[in-house]
Parts: structure tokens; C-alpha cells; sequence
């Protein structure tokens, strides 16, 4: 069984690429982020044609969450159980702005069960600025994630916690930490939140089998960033021991964050159980030697 995530930054913006990037990976569960839509405007037939159904979690211009999965789905979970969230869309009937943020108010988090697996699309707030209303935000939504665990999954059963976490597990995972040092996506607080879920019963399963470092899973639009690979691995494939067990090979894949048009900032994360799924060009080989290169400073 081949599984992915990928925050695709607007799936109403991006449905050409990840049309194109599911017929050239195949993966069997794709976990989507970000995909700003409304449960109604979810292209439910559109991955149906594909061979995948859709399960989505939105709210409409902001956050939004999904699963594609050709192996069924069940006992579909959404915001935790908590309850429905708000409507952010153009139409809403009270207006939403960007900075009306409650983390639990919002399209962050969609569970079901999927080839025996339960697996959960996830997107962590971004934080913005250490110490803001934002980033305290972000730490209590991580608290109600490790709770969501604690009273109602087992470290026991077939689980994966795929998608943007908006935090690096460690320094070997970004770019340059003393660069990064003292934001958000770096911080302690936040290394400390991965770190219970880790404690709980999760392994990182793309380190499992992939410890290359300098193969990051977004990269910054600006000033030429993913050119010179100054990126970071923050969206994670995150699964207890009867599924990490199961991983064979995981990659990034590179290669979707090229454009034209105008990719997503994310790159899909892919990790296959049992065996190899079908053979791509991820697009790693020779390029960080290359990158070392054209960017080595002169003498």
C-alpha cells in the first residue's frame, strides 16, 4: 500500500497537478492539506473519475482538509468529534477574516479508516510569530491533538498522523537552524508537542527507512529558496509500530514542487507498506551536489 501527503496550497488551484501527480505516483491514500473549499465545492466527482473517493473537511477560502483514498473509507472523523466548524467562505452569513483565528474553529483535521489503516489528514496552524495569539493557538491545538489520542485511539491499533505539522522534529530538518533559531516551526514548545505524540506511541516513519538529510518538504515562494534548497521537513508521516513496522521505502518528491504553472510551496511525502509501489523519479538524484555547487561561496 503506497500512502502521501501533500498540502497542495488550494486544491481548486492545484486539481491539474495532483491529477497529473496521482497518475504518475499512484498512491493508493492520498492525505490532503489546505485545500480551501467547502464541503460543497469538494471535486467529489472529479476523483471519483480518478478511481478515488473523497472525503473532505472544509470551511471554504481558508485551511481544509481531505482524504483520497481507492481503498474505502469508514467511520469518517472530522475537528476531532468536536462539532461542526465555520463557515470562511465569500457567502458565509457572518464575515470571517484571515485574523479571526480559533484553531478549533477551523477545517484542521479529518480521520477515517482506509485498506485497515486509520489514517488522519492533518493541518497544524502556522503560529506566525513566537509568542503571539497565533502560536499559543498552534500549542493548544497540538494539546488537543495528543489528547484526541489519549482518550480514543491505542498505540495498539493500525494508525498514521500524516500532514502539514508546520513543525521540524530537529535541526536536521531545516535548512539552517541558527538562521531559523528563535521562530516559529523551530521553537522548543513545539518540538515538545511532536515529541509527546512520539512519546504516545508514533515513529516517525519516513525516518524509519529515509535518514538522507537536505530532502525538505517545503520550501519558502520568495528569493529563490527552493532553488538553493533552504527549506523545511514539516510535513510528516507519523504512524504506530503495526504500521512503521509495515514501511519499506518513503520519499519526497521533489519533483511536484516545480512548476509552471504555479506549484504548491509543499512537495508530497510518500512512504510505501510492504512493498515498493510503482517506480517515479522523485527527482534527488545529483541535484543537492549541484545545488553545493552553483552555491558555494567564492573565493
Amino acid at each position: 500500500m503506497r500512502i502521501a501527503t501533500w498540502n497542495v496550497n488550494s486544491l481548486k488551484a492545484r486539481m491539474d497537478a495532483v491529477e497529473a501527480w496521482l497518475g504518475k505516483v499512484e498512491p493508493d491514500i492520498l492525505l490532503i492539506q489546505e485545500t480551501k473549499l467547502s464541503d460543497t465545492d469538494a471535486p467529489i466527482m472529479p476523483f471519483r473519475m480518478l478511481g478515488y473517493d473523497l472525503v473532505h473537511h472544509g470551511e471554504g477560502r481558508w485551511n481544509g482538509v481531505a482524504i483520497a483514498t481507492r481503498v474505502g473509507a469508514a467511520d469518517v472523523i472530522t475537528n476531532f468529534g468536536d462539532g461542526p466548524v465555520r463557515d470562511s467562505s465569500s457567502g458565509a452569513a457572518v464575515a470571517v477574516s484571515e485574523d479571526d483565528f480559533d484553531p478549533f474553529d477551523e477545517a484542521r483535521m479529518i480521520s477515517a479508516v482506509c485498506g485497515g489503516i486509520r489514517v488522519t489528514s492533518l493541518y497544524a496552524p502556522n503560529g506566525r510569530v513566537v509568542g503571539s495569539p497565533f502560536y499559543d493557538g498552534k500549542l493548544r491545538w497540538f494539546d488537543r491533538l495528543s489528547r484526541w489520542l489519549a482518550e480514543s485511539r491505542s498505540p495498539n491499533e493500525p494508525l498514521i498522523l500524516g500532514g502539514d505539522y508546520n513543525v521540524t522534529p530537529s535541526d536536521d530538518d531545516v535548512w539552517d537552524a541558527v538562521a531559523a533559531h528563535g521562530g516559529t516551526h523551530v521553537s522548543e514548545p513545539e518540538r515538545a508537542a511532536l515529541e509527546r505524540l512520539r512519546g504516545w506511541g508514533l515513529e516517525d516513519a519516513y525516518r524509519r527507512v529515509q535518514p538522507a538529510l537536505g530532502r525538505f518538504s517545503w520550501w519558502d515562494y520568495r528569493a529563490g529558496m527552493f532553488h538553493r534548497n533552504e527549506g523545511m521537513r514539516i510535513d510528516l508521516l507519523y504512524a504506530t509500530a503495526p504500521v512503521a513496522a509495515r514501511v519499506v521505502w518513503a520519499e519526497v518528491d521533489r519533483e511536484a514542487r516545480k512548476g509552471p504553472p504555479t506549484p504548491s510551496d509543499h512537495a508530497p511525502v510518500v512512504l510505501d507498506l510492504d512493498e515498493p509501489g510503482r517506480p517515479f523519479d522523485p527527482g534527488w538524484t545529483g541535484t543537492l551536489e549541484r545545488i553545493a555547487a552553483r552555491t558555494r561561496p567564492r573565493r
